[in-house]
């Protein structure tokens, strides 16, 4: 039973983002399959008598749910950083192209080379669509936003024959601007995480002594309800503060 228990833990972290899975309208989601199959287990657990495992395995299905929030934090901020470098690179790419003399509909064609993301933009233009509605849409990406001043370069050139080219070269610096002060904010912000990150690995450390003062500080955790008990409070305390870091960096990011 304990084993089934680790396993739901190790399934519930190591699940695909949503965003990537396609699911089926009307079909359960993974989110919501493996917390029941957790609380079922530990029901089964709880009915046979397993009072321990059942309270070990519901400690470590909530901190793998836990951890795997957070890694979906951190993977999410990673995207919009990467996304938010294509952006700019393709902003600077249709501006150099444009000023070289080259033709809108190549430009879009050769940034959509670049990142993929642009290639229904440049169908749109290629058919006689919208391009600033296309642009608005992919804009709709976490990170690309910047598409969106991209999308009103684009209509404010138009509309008054001003050259794109240069429009799209100030959205360009505007862009790169931004992004050097996201990185000003990032490098002030990493102490205070990699602090974080050393103050939720002491536990790790404290127990590596215990242990090697012959102590069983693991046996106490693992095998005692009052232990169970201490383990779940201090990896919830542990996520928690890790977690409230991680709000306070998004709150500044924004």
């Amino acid at each position: 039973m304990t084993a089934a228990l680790l396993a739901a833990a190790a399934a519930s972290v190591w699940v695909r983002p949503l965003s990537t899975i396609p699911v089926r309208r009307g079909a359960p989601r993974p989110r919501v399959i493996l917390p029941l199959a957790a609380a079922g287990l530990v029901l089964a657990a709880l009915a046979a008598g397993a009072v321990a495992p059942a309270a070990l395995g519901a400690v470590l299905v909530g901190t793998a749910w836990g951890g795997h929030r957070l890694w979906r934090q951190r993977a999410l901020a990673r995207h919009v950083a990467e996304t938010q470098d294509w952006v700019l690179e393709c902003c600077d790419l249709l501006a150099s192209e444009l000023a070289a003399g080259q033709a809108a509909e190549s430009a879009l064609a050769r940034a959509a080379e670049t990142w993929p993301a642009l290639a229904p933009v440049w169908q749109s233009h290629a058919f006689g669509g919208d391009v600033p509605s296309a642009l608005r849409r992919a804009g709709a990406e976490p990170g690309a936003g910047g598409l969106a001043l991209v999308a009103a370069a684009w209509h404010v050139s138009h509309r008054t024959g001003h050259g794109l080219a240069d429009a799209l070269g100030r959205v360009a610096q505007a862009l790169r601007e931004a992004r050097a002060t996201d990185r000003v904010v990032r490098g002030e912000l990493a102490s205070a995480r990699a602090t974080a990150r050393l103050v939720a690995a002491l536990p790790v450390l404290a127990l590596v002594i215990g242990s090697g003062s012959g102590g069983d500080p693991l046996g106490f955790l693992l095998g005692t309800p009052l232990g169970v008990a201490c383990l779940g409070g201090g990896l919830a305390l542990g996520l928690a503060g890790l977690g409230w870091i991680e709000r306070i960096a998004a709150d500044v990011g924004r």
